[in-house]
């Protein structure tokens, strides 16, 4: 199984538990009162959103990354046009980063 396929499994698993916040407004309430553990932006988003919402993340020290298709993420999750995501689970939003970014832990 690829990475791509990894992550996206595990963001359809976060969706069922309830811990995914998508869309920028529902995104950005969740970074301001700290839910959010993880954000991840599609590729394709356009560099206004990508601008945005990576701004909020840093002021609020959010980890960030950028992943995969709107419509990879938006069939995911089980929406449409979806652009934005947080994970508001710590140890999936952990797990998930150690994916993406092939590296240890976030924090």
């Amino acid at each position: 199984m690829n990475k791509e396929s990894r992550v996206l499994g595990l963001i359809g698993i976060t969706k069922k538990a309830g811990k995914i916040a998508c869309g920028i407004e529902a995104v950005e309430e969740t970074i301001k009162m700290q839910k959010a553990r993880l954000v991840l932006i599609a590729t394709d988003a356009s560099e206004k959103t990508k601008q945005n919402v990576t701004y909020c993340c840093v002021k609020y020290h959010i980890p960030i990354a950028i992943f995969s298709t709107i419509e990879s993420i938006s069939n995911a999750i089980g929406k449409s046009n979806k652009a934005v995501i947080s994970i508001k689970d710590k140890n999936l939003g952990e797990e998930i980063y150690k994916i993406i970014c092939g590296g240890g832990a976030i924090g």
